[in-house]
């Protein structure tokens, strides 16, 4: 149970980030509204608070959190850019997702 909520909290914190990248991106390049800086800061606020919620060190939870970071901007690609991920780009996900759960879920003796 703990590693179906530790990764169902990566995913989220994930498309926090990636919002609050992506809104600052559309208004940056594609002249939509200032306006929407005020829910990027909102979802980077999330973001970081999510972070905190991980019951383990800091930087074992950022580097973890990098694999699944990887593999949601993947989906992002597919389900909001509309671009198909190649079989690069899957297995680049995979590789990170198998490295996030080594890190998190490796047996440790401390």
């Amino acid at each position: 149970m703990l590693e179906t909520k530790t990764i169902l909290l990566f995913l989220v914190t994930a498309v926090a980030e990636i919002v609050g990248c992506y809104l600052p991106y559309l208004w940056l390049t594609q002249g939509k509204s200032a306006w929407l800086l005020v829910p990027a800061a909102l979802s980077f606020g999330l973001f970081a608070w999510l972070l905190t919620l991980h019951p383990t060190a800091a930087g074992r939870v950022y580097a973890a959190y990098g694999g699944v970071y990887i593999f949601v901007a993947i989906l992002w690609l597919w389900t909001v850019d509309g671009v198909k991920p190649t079989t690069w780009d899957l297995v680049g996900a995979l590789v990170a997702l198998a490295g996030m759960s080594i890190i998190m879920f490796a047996p440790r003796n401390a």
